[in-house]
Protein backbone atom coordinates (compact mmCIF):
# COMPACT_ATOMS: atom_id res chain seq x y z
CA UNK A 1 0.00 0.00 0.00
CA UNK A 2 1.49 3.38 -1.31
CA UNK A 3 0.77 6.58 0.56
CA UNK A 4 1.25 9.84 -1.72
CA UNK A 5 3.45 12.70 -0.55
CA UNK A 6 4.30 15.79 -1.70
CA UNK A 7 7.39 16.81 -2.61
CA UNK A 8 7.90 20.47 -0.96
CA UNK A 9 10.68 21.15 -4.15
CA UNK A 10 7.81 20.88 -6.37
CA UNK A 11 6.84 24.03 -8.26
CA UNK A 12 3.67 25.26 -8.09
CA UNK A 13 1.76 25.03 -11.39
CA UNK A 14 1.09 28.21 -13.45
CA UNK A 15 -1.79 27.31 -14.68
CA UNK A 16 -4.11 26.01 -12.03
CA UNK A 17 -3.00 29.06 -9.80
CA UNK A 18 -4.29 31.11 -12.78
CA UNK A 19 -7.48 29.17 -12.69
CA UNK A 20 -7.85 29.82 -9.16
CA UNK A 21 -7.57 33.44 -9.59
CA UNK A 22 -10.01 33.67 -12.39
CA UNK A 23 -12.27 31.75 -10.30
CA UNK A 24 -12.14 34.29 -7.44
CA UNK A 25 -12.52 37.19 -9.48
CA UNK A 26 -15.42 35.90 -10.72
CA UNK A 27 -16.82 35.22 -7.54
CA UNK A 28 -16.33 38.18 -5.94
CA UNK A 29 -17.49 40.13 -9.12
CA UNK A 30 -20.56 37.96 -8.82
CA UNK A 31 -20.72 38.84 -5.14
CA UNK A 32 -20.57 42.80 -6.00
CA UNK A 33 -24.37 42.70 -7.59
CA UNK A 34 -25.53 41.80 -4.49
CA UNK A 35 -27.52 44.44 -1.84
CA UNK A 36 -25.08 46.99 -3.01
CA UNK A 37 -25.27 47.12 -6.96
CA UNK A 38 -28.77 48.04 -8.34
CA UNK A 39 -30.10 45.63 -11.00
CA UNK A 40 -29.96 47.18 -14.67
CA UNK A 41 -34.13 48.21 -14.09
CA UNK A 42 -33.63 50.07 -10.73
CA UNK A 43 -30.39 52.22 -12.33
CA UNK A 44 -32.83 52.65 -15.88
CA UNK A 45 -35.61 53.55 -13.04
CA UNK A 46 -33.55 55.88 -11.80
CA UNK A 47 -32.03 57.82 -14.91
CA UNK A 48 -35.58 58.25 -16.22
CA UNK A 49 -36.80 59.81 -13.04
CA UNK A 50 -33.91 62.15 -12.93
CA UNK A 51 -34.80 63.07 -17.06
CA UNK A 52 -38.15 63.92 -15.55
CA UNK A 53 -37.23 66.08 -12.83
CA UNK A 54 -34.41 67.54 -15.34
CA UNK A 55 -37.18 68.73 -17.73
CA UNK A 56 -39.77 69.82 -15.10
CA UNK A 57 -36.56 72.16 -13.75
CA UNK A 58 -35.07 73.35 -16.94
CA UNK A 59 -38.28 73.74 -19.08
CA UNK A 60 -39.43 76.72 -17.92
CA UNK A 61 -36.49 78.16 -18.12
CA UNK A 62 -35.67 76.78 -21.67
CA UNK A 63 -39.41 78.09 -22.60
CA UNK A 64 -38.63 81.77 -21.30
CA UNK A 65 -35.41 81.98 -22.79
CA UNK A 66 -36.94 80.95 -26.28
CA UNK A 67 -39.48 83.45 -25.85
CA UNK A 68 -37.14 86.48 -25.07
CA UNK A 69 -35.08 85.25 -28.54
CA UNK A 70 -38.01 85.55 -30.86
CA UNK A 71 -38.75 88.07 -33.29
CA UNK A 72 -41.89 90.58 -33.02
CA UNK A 73 -43.05 88.76 -35.93
CA UNK A 74 -43.35 85.32 -34.35
CA UNK A 75 -46.33 83.41 -32.87
CA UNK A 76 -45.50 82.81 -29.11
CA UNK A 77 -49.16 81.17 -28.43
CA UNK A 78 -48.91 78.35 -30.91
CA UNK A 79 -50.53 75.36 -30.13
CA UNK A 80 -47.52 73.49 -30.58
CA UNK A 81 -44.95 74.71 -28.57
CA UNK A 82 -41.49 75.71 -30.25
CA UNK A 83 -38.26 75.88 -28.22
CA UNK A 84 -36.35 77.45 -31.30
CA UNK A 85 -37.05 80.59 -32.44
CA UNK A 86 -37.22 81.11 -36.35
CA UNK A 87 -35.72 84.51 -36.24
CA UNK A 88 -33.62 84.80 -32.93
CA UNK A 89 -32.76 88.33 -32.19
CA UNK A 90 -31.19 90.22 -29.43
CA UNK A 91 -33.84 92.96 -30.07
CA UNK A 92 -35.85 92.50 -27.21
CA UNK A 93 -33.03 92.77 -24.50
CA UNK A 94 -32.66 96.19 -25.48
CA UNK A 95 -36.11 97.06 -25.74
CA UNK A 96 -36.30 96.64 -22.17
CA UNK A 97 -33.37 99.11 -21.38
CA UNK A 98 -35.56 101.68 -23.37
CA UNK A 99 -38.72 100.54 -21.69
CA UNK A 100 -37.77 100.88 -17.89
CA UNK A 101 -34.47 102.10 -16.17
CA UNK A 102 -33.25 98.30 -15.97
CA UNK A 103 -29.64 99.03 -15.01
CA UNK A 104 -30.86 101.76 -11.98
CA UNK A 105 -32.81 99.03 -10.63
CA UNK A 106 -30.37 96.34 -10.87
CA UNK A 107 -27.55 98.62 -9.19
CA UNK A 108 -30.49 99.12 -6.86
CA UNK A 109 -30.97 95.52 -5.95
CA UNK A 110 -27.47 94.74 -5.70
CA UNK A 111 -26.59 97.24 -3.17
CA UNK A 112 -29.49 95.60 -0.96
CA UNK A 113 -27.74 92.25 -1.68
CA UNK A 114 -24.93 93.20 -0.72
CA UNK A 115 -25.53 94.77 2.57
CA UNK A 116 -28.04 91.91 3.49
CA UNK A 117 -24.67 89.63 2.32
CA UNK A 118 -22.46 91.66 4.68
CA UNK A 119 -25.19 91.41 7.27
CA UNK A 120 -25.67 87.75 7.93
CA UNK A 121 -21.82 87.12 7.12
CA UNK A 122 -20.78 88.85 10.27
CA UNK A 123 -23.90 88.51 12.25
CA UNK A 124 -24.36 84.92 11.64
CA UNK A 125 -20.92 84.07 12.26
CA UNK A 126 -20.30 85.40 15.35
CA UNK A 127 -23.88 84.44 16.80
CA UNK A 128 -23.65 81.22 15.67
CA UNK A 129 -19.73 81.21 16.97
CA UNK A 130 -21.35 81.96 20.76
CA UNK A 131 -23.79 79.78 20.94
CA UNK A 132 -21.99 76.99 19.71
CA UNK A 133 -18.58 77.89 21.14
CA UNK A 134 -19.28 80.22 24.48
CA UNK A 135 -20.68 79.48 27.57
CA UNK A 136 -23.11 81.94 29.30
CA UNK A 137 -26.31 82.45 31.27
CA UNK A 138 -29.55 82.39 28.94
CA UNK A 139 -27.36 80.25 26.01
CA UNK A 140 -30.52 77.74 25.75
CA UNK A 141 -33.26 80.16 26.01
CA UNK A 142 -32.14 82.24 23.28
CA UNK A 143 -31.09 78.94 21.09
CA UNK A 144 -34.88 78.14 21.61
CA UNK A 145 -35.84 82.08 20.79
CA UNK A 146 -34.17 81.35 17.89
CA UNK A 147 -35.62 78.37 16.71
CA UNK A 148 -39.21 79.75 17.25
CA UNK A 149 -39.03 82.19 14.98
CA UNK A 150 -38.73 80.03 12.34
CA UNK A 151 -42.20 78.37 13.38
CA UNK A 152 -43.45 81.66 12.57
CA UNK A 153 -43.80 82.48 8.14
CA UNK A 154 -42.37 85.84 7.25
CA UNK A 155 -46.25 86.75 6.33
CA UNK A 156 -47.31 86.95 9.92
CA UNK A 157 -44.54 89.68 10.97
CA UNK A 158 -44.25 91.93 8.23
CA UNK A 159 -46.70 94.33 9.21
CA UNK A 160 -44.79 95.05 12.21
CA UNK A 161 -41.29 94.85 10.08
CA UNK A 162 -42.79 97.78 8.56
CA UNK A 163 -44.38 99.42 11.49
CA UNK A 164 -40.57 99.38 12.42
CA UNK A 165 -38.58 100.29 9.84
CA UNK A 166 -41.19 103.23 9.28
CA UNK A 167 -40.48 104.18 13.03
CA UNK A 168 -36.73 104.23 12.22
CA UNK A 169 -37.07 107.00 9.68
CA UNK A 170 -36.58 104.04 6.91
CA UNK A 171 -39.58 103.82 4.68
CA UNK A 172 -38.81 104.29 1.18
CA UNK A 173 -35.57 103.54 1.25
CA UNK A 174 -33.04 100.70 0.37
CA UNK A 175 -31.62 100.71 4.05
CA UNK A 176 -35.23 99.85 5.17
CA UNK A 177 -35.92 96.91 2.23
CA UNK A 178 -31.92 95.73 3.31
CA UNK A 179 -32.63 95.62 6.68
CA UNK A 180 -34.99 93.04 7.65
CA UNK A 181 -32.78 90.37 6.16
CA UNK A 182 -29.78 91.67 7.41
CA UNK A 183 -29.36 88.73 9.54
CA UNK A 184 -31.33 85.58 9.20
CA UNK A 185 -32.08 83.06 11.80
CA UNK A 186 -31.86 80.14 9.58
CA UNK A 187 -28.55 81.24 9.08
CA UNK A 188 -27.40 81.55 12.58
CA UNK A 189 -28.59 77.90 13.60
CA UNK A 190 -26.74 76.82 10.32
CA UNK A 191 -23.47 78.23 11.37
CA UNK A 192 -23.90 77.23 15.28
CA UNK A 193 -24.17 73.50 13.84
CA UNK A 194 -20.97 74.43 11.55
CA UNK A 195 -19.15 76.08 14.61
CA UNK A 196 -20.19 72.59 16.82
CA UNK A 197 -19.22 70.46 14.34
CA UNK A 198 -15.49 71.47 14.49
CA UNK A 199 -13.44 69.27 17.36
CA UNK A 200 -13.68 71.09 20.89
CA UNK A 201 -9.71 69.55 21.36
CA UNK A 202 -8.94 71.97 18.46
CA UNK A 203 -10.25 75.09 20.79
CA UNK A 204 -8.64 73.32 24.18
CA UNK A 205 -5.63 73.85 22.30
CA UNK A 206 -5.46 77.14 21.38
CA UNK A 207 -7.05 78.07 24.71
CA UNK A 208 -3.77 76.68 26.16
CA UNK A 209 -1.61 77.99 23.97
CA UNK A 210 -2.68 81.56 25.11
CA UNK A 211 -5.36 82.15 22.62
CA UNK A 212 -7.99 84.73 23.00
CA UNK A 213 -12.05 84.40 21.54
CA UNK A 214 -11.48 86.24 18.54
CA UNK A 215 -8.20 84.08 17.87
CA UNK A 216 -10.06 80.78 17.88
CA UNK A 217 -12.53 82.28 16.13
CA UNK A 218 -10.43 83.79 13.33
CA UNK A 219 -7.71 81.13 13.07
CA UNK A 220 -9.96 77.60 14.08
CA UNK A 221 -12.78 78.47 13.31
CA UNK A 222 -13.60 80.39 10.17
CA UNK A 223 -11.38 77.98 8.30
CA UNK A 224 -13.40 74.95 9.28
CA UNK A 225 -16.79 76.79 8.16
CA UNK A 226 -16.31 78.49 4.56
CA UNK A 227 -18.45 75.92 2.86
CA UNK A 228 -21.34 77.26 5.20
CA UNK A 229 -20.54 80.61 4.91
CA UNK A 230 -20.81 79.82 0.71
CA UNK A 231 -24.16 78.16 1.10
CA UNK A 232 -25.11 80.72 3.25
CA UNK A 233 -23.78 83.56 0.53
CA UNK A 234 -25.76 82.05 -2.48
CA UNK A 235 -28.70 81.51 -0.79
CA UNK A 236 -28.93 85.21 0.82
CA UNK A 237 -28.30 86.91 -2.63
CA UNK A 238 -31.31 84.65 -4.13
CA UNK A 239 -33.31 85.68 -1.55
CA UNK A 240 -32.56 89.25 -1.44
CA UNK A 241 -32.46 89.56 -5.52
CA UNK A 242 -35.73 88.07 -6.40
CA UNK A 243 -37.57 89.06 -3.18
CA UNK A 244 -40.92 91.12 -4.65
CA UNK A 245 -43.19 91.66 -1.46
CA UNK A 246 -41.27 93.31 0.89
CA UNK A 247 -39.96 96.14 -1.67
CA UNK A 248 -43.27 96.86 -2.91
CA UNK A 249 -44.19 97.29 0.52
CA UNK A 250 -41.92 100.17 1.72
CA UNK A 251 -40.72 101.62 -1.42
CA UNK A 252 -42.57 104.66 -2.55
CA UNK A 253 -40.24 106.58 -5.50
CA UNK A 254 -40.33 104.71 -8.74
CA UNK A 255 -36.61 105.47 -9.12
CA UNK A 256 -35.36 103.68 -5.78
CA UNK A 257 -37.13 100.28 -6.80
CA UNK A 258 -35.52 97.14 -7.07
CA UNK A 259 -35.51 95.20 -10.30
CA UNK A 260 -37.81 92.76 -9.53
CA UNK A 261 -40.16 95.14 -8.48
CA UNK A 262 -39.38 97.21 -11.62
CA UNK A 263 -39.86 94.46 -14.08
CA UNK A 264 -43.70 94.78 -13.68
CA UNK A 265 -43.69 97.90 -16.11
CA UNK A 266 -43.19 95.70 -18.81
CA UNK A 267 -46.70 94.27 -18.18
CA UNK A 268 -48.68 97.14 -19.46
CA UNK A 269 -52.10 97.80 -18.32
CA UNK A 270 -53.87 97.74 -21.84
CA UNK A 271 -51.04 95.51 -23.44
CA UNK A 272 -48.23 93.40 -22.91
CA UNK A 273 -45.79 91.85 -24.96
CA UNK A 274 -44.59 88.73 -23.83
CA UNK A 275 -40.90 88.72 -25.76
CA UNK A 276 -40.09 91.97 -23.41
CA UNK A 277 -41.28 90.18 -20.11
CA UNK A 278 -39.18 87.24 -20.60
CA UNK A 279 -36.21 89.63 -22.27
CA UNK A 280 -36.68 91.32 -18.29
CA UNK A 281 -36.68 87.85 -16.51
CA UNK A 282 -33.32 86.78 -18.14
CA UNK A 283 -31.47 89.30 -17.04
CA UNK A 284 -32.55 89.49 -13.85
CA UNK A 285 -32.17 85.66 -13.64
CA UNK A 286 -28.60 86.41 -14.89
CA UNK A 287 -26.56 88.03 -12.10
CA UNK A 288 -28.00 84.65 -9.84
CA UNK A 289 -25.90 82.41 -12.30
CA UNK A 290 -23.10 84.36 -11.92
CA UNK A 291 -23.01 84.96 -7.97
CA UNK A 292 -23.76 80.55 -7.66
CA UNK A 293 -20.81 80.03 -10.47
CA UNK A 294 -18.55 82.17 -8.64
CA UNK A 295 -19.53 80.90 -4.90
CA UNK A 296 -20.12 77.07 -5.94
CA UNK A 297 -16.38 76.87 -6.09
CA UNK A 298 -15.60 78.09 -3.32
CA UNK A 299 -18.47 76.18 -1.58
CA UNK A 300 -16.94 72.30 -2.59
CA UNK A 301 -13.20 73.86 -1.98
CA UNK A 302 -14.81 74.89 1.57
CA UNK A 303 -16.23 71.49 2.49
CA UNK A 304 -13.01 69.98 1.31
CA UNK A 305 -10.64 71.81 3.47
CA UNK A 306 -12.99 72.06 6.25
CA UNK A 307 -12.78 68.34 6.95
CA UNK A 308 -10.07 67.18 10.25
CA UNK A 309 -7.41 65.51 9.19
CA UNK A 310 -5.48 63.55 11.64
Amino acid sequence: MTTATTDPRRKPDPSAEGGRRTKGAKEAKGGARGFNTPSRARTATRYLLLLLVLLLVIGPFLWQLSTALKGPTEDVYTRTPSFLPDQPTLGNFGKVADTIPVWTYALNSLTVAAVCIAGNVVGCTLAGYALARLRFRGARLLLGLFLATLVLPGEVTIVSQYVLVRGLGLADSLAGVALPGAIAMLNVLLMRTAFAAVPAELDQAALVDGANVWQRLWYIGLPNVRGMLSVIVIFTFIGAWDDFLWPLIVLNDPQKYTLTVGLQYLNGTFSANPRLIAAGTMIAFLPIVVVFAVCQRFFFQGVEEGAVKG
